[in-house]
């Protein structure tokens, strides 16, 4: 008599499917994710980029680590049916994309035309569409864990200073406030990147991360 292993790949093999172990990809997203926060939000504060505010060594952490690293995370979340994570990841991946190629048409990097006939107001109701994007999002990372839920609401606070202040509404202060719940996107991506590492890899928990929470949390 065949065992259950046995029967399983049989099974497997007359439905013409085959199962393929996935690993969770959230750390390399959240790494992604930390990376690119931390340098832009550097620039934002006055740190790095000298008197001309330069973002031009933003921007390959923009595409490597923010754009391409992130969209790599929500394709494999896709693998593992998760519509939140495939979403926030490959979503946030696509605007990292945006902002690095709107950052070279005003650096003039596709021409001195495209660089002096750039609105940035454009870009202001680019980073608008991504608050409400984020908001409904923050709702759904109630019922992840708590520490996911932070990050997602500083990316909300993130991206109301930073469509204030492009559109030129309420003055430094939606500039400074940008730029702090930046970094502090920073530090909690970076924790909630080691937690997904080591708290698989070690087996519990190393790094908690608090429950989910509110109406609809699992």
């Amino acid at each position: 008599m065949k065992n259950n292993s046995e029967s399983t790949v049989k099974d497997v093999r007359i439905s013409g499917h085959i199962s393929e172990a996935v690993g969770n990809p959230s750390a390399l997203g959240l790494l992604g994710l930390a990376m690119v926060t931390l340098v832009a939000s550097s620039q934002k504060l006055g740190i790095t980029g000298g008197e001309t505010h330069s973002v031009a060594l933003v921007l390959p952490w923009a595409i490597f680590l923010g754009a391409a690293a992130q969209f790599v995370a929500g394709l494999y979340d896709f693998k593992h049916n998760n519509t939140f994570g495939a979403t926030a990841f490959c979503g946030y991946g696509f605007f990292w994309f945006g902002v690095a190629m709107s950052w070279m048409i005003k650096m003039g990097m596709f021409g001195a035309a495209a660089a002096a006939t750039a609105d940035t107001h454009q870009l202001g109701f680019a980073f608008l569409g991504y608050f409400i994007f984020t908001l409904y999002m923050t709702v759904g990372a109630m019922s992840t864990h708590k520490v996911l839920f932070s990050i997602f609401f500083l990316i909300d606070v993130l991206f109301a200073g930073l469509f204030m202040s492009t559109l030129g509404w309420g003055g430094e202060f939606w500039h400074l406030l940008a730029a702090y719940a930046e970094l502090g996107i920073s530090i909690l991506s970076f924790y909630a990147s080691a937690a997904a590492v080591l708290n698989v890899h070690c087996g519990e928990v190393v790094l908690p991360v608090g429950r989910p929470f509110g109406p609809w949390a699992k």
